[in-house]
């Protein structure tokens, strides 16, 4: 008896494969667009967008009723330096050593990449962004890697206020453990409000918010078009970072156990997150949906694993790696894995288009989520074309320096007034020329 999952299966032995495989990339290619400018969810995004920024924290309330069922008044959106403390007081000990461990290692990594404090060149300063407003999802799960993953970068940077807004889905609040994780850090601007409408209040500012500089985090559909439609004219943004999407690029030494759980594992998120494998092995890919089968019924989230691996997730096989190696560069996944044996770091050197990449059979995605030390905010949707993970470098700008004296301007005098005068810029060629009278 056919199973509901069977279909997710592409293999090159069949007739219609590269026609299968074409389809799959057009639709993935359209879920990863879904809140493209012309569609009916950017509209209402752009409309939430307008009535926030008309009509401030009253628009923030009311659409935090419609969507969270939660009623607050502009004064119960930031939550109390008291109920942060009191959450930090009530995590468990055992966890709480972790998150300080997983902070560590993030702040290591961090640091050691940070651009910022090695200024060796005259002619380039680099200052950190004044404020920033970091989007937490809270909406399926409480995230508190999230906001170690965010915030520590911002704060190797020098960044000075940083603002976490999080969707009321706890009791009508925020999960305590996200609370926790910010007071840990010593964040205390912390409000319950989540999807576009807290984009928006910290892109344009609300009488209960202030306007921040640049907004970065992941989070659903709604939350990234938000971040896309604000970005460049009101604030900076990292990148369209979600739905969660998962690569998985595997050969006959992978352990078909070991794949299936790293696909479910992005499945779990919501319904329109992707688990890809590719693969030149048949045998491989039928067990691997064998024990998917098995697997997604032990989850808890099973439904909505079920829906993501239906919709946006399949296991392909190709006649070799070449060709898998080449769909993984075009879909541009936010996690690549390589689970090829001692071929997996050979193979990983091809790929050049991720947003992460995990290298081995011990390296699942989890271990980046949490804890190696690289941030877990990646570009999705085939962005990581264009786009990068999120960085302690994301936080500071640089400006230029120039300073010249007049010896210098004498000898260059010429050259510049020759290319001002080209260009029909009699002014500029002459603020060179009456120095040079003098």
């Amino acid at each position: 008896m056919p199973h509901e999952l069977d279909k997710i299966l592409i293999s090159c032995q069949q007739s219609d494969f590269k026609e299968q495989v074409k389809r799959f990339r057009s639709e993935m290619m359209l879920a990863a667009r879904c809140s493209g400018y012309g569609s009916q969810e950017n509209q209402k995004v752009i409309e939430i967008l307008r009535d926030v920024a008309d009509h401030g924290d009253e628009a923030v309330a009311d659409y935090t009723n419609k969507f969270d069922g939660i009623k607050l008044t502009p004064e119960q959106f930031r939550v109390s330096k008291a109920d942060l403390q009191q959450a930090h007081k009530q995590i468990e000990p055992d966890l709480l050593t972790s998150l300080r461990q997983a902070i560590e290692n993030v702040r290591k990594y961090q640091s050691e990449i940070f651009i910022g404090d090695k200024n060796t060149h005259l002619g380039i300063k680099y200052s950190p962004i004044r404020r920033i407003g970091i989007c937490v999802p809270g909406a399926s799960a409480p995230l508190p890697s999230t906001v170690i993953m965010t915030a520590v970068p911002a704060q190797i940077a020098g960044v000075k206020e940083i603002a976490v807004v999080s969707p009321p889905r706890y009791k009508g609040g925020i999960h305590p453990v996200i609370l926790a994780a910010c007071h840990e850090l010593g964040i205390d601007e912390v409000y319950r409000i989540g999807g576009a409408q807290a984009v928006a209040a910290l892109a344009v500012g609300t009488g209960a918010i202030l306007k921040v500089d640049k907004i970065v985090g992941p989070g659903n559909k709604w939350v990234q078009s938000a971040k896309k439609n604000v970005s460049g004219d009101y604030v900076g943004i990292d990148s369209i970072a979600g739905p969660s999407e998962v690569l998985i690029v595997a050969n006959d030494k992978a352990n078909p156990a070991w794949v299936a759980a790293d696909m479910l594992s992005q499945a779990e998120h919501a319904a329109d997150s992707s688990a890809i494998v590719v693969t030149d092995s048949q045998p491989l890919a039928e067990k691997v949906l064998t024990e998917l089968k098995k697997q997604v019924e032990q989850l808890q989230r099973a439904e909505d694993a079920k829906e993501s691996l239906k919709k946006f997730s399949r296991i392909i096989v190709f006649s070799d790696m070449t060709g898998a190696i080449e769909l993984a560069n075009e879909f541009a996944s936010e996690h690549l894995e390589i689970q090829c044996g001692q071929e997996s770091r050979k193979v990983a050197d091809k790929v050049e288009n991720a947003g992460a990449i995990f290298i081995g059979d011990f390296t699942p995605v989890a271990v980046g989520d949490y804890w190696a030390g690289p941030s877990h905010t990646l570009p999705t949707g085939t962005r990581a074309k264009f786009s990068s993970a999120l960085t302690s470098n994301d936080f500071v700008k640089s400006i230029s320096i120039i300073e010249y004296d007049k010896e210098m301007l004498a000898q260059s005098a010429d050259d510049i007034i020759r290319l001002a005068e080209v260009e029909g810029l009699d002014a500029h060629a002459k603020s060179v020329r009456i120095r040079q009278q003098s």
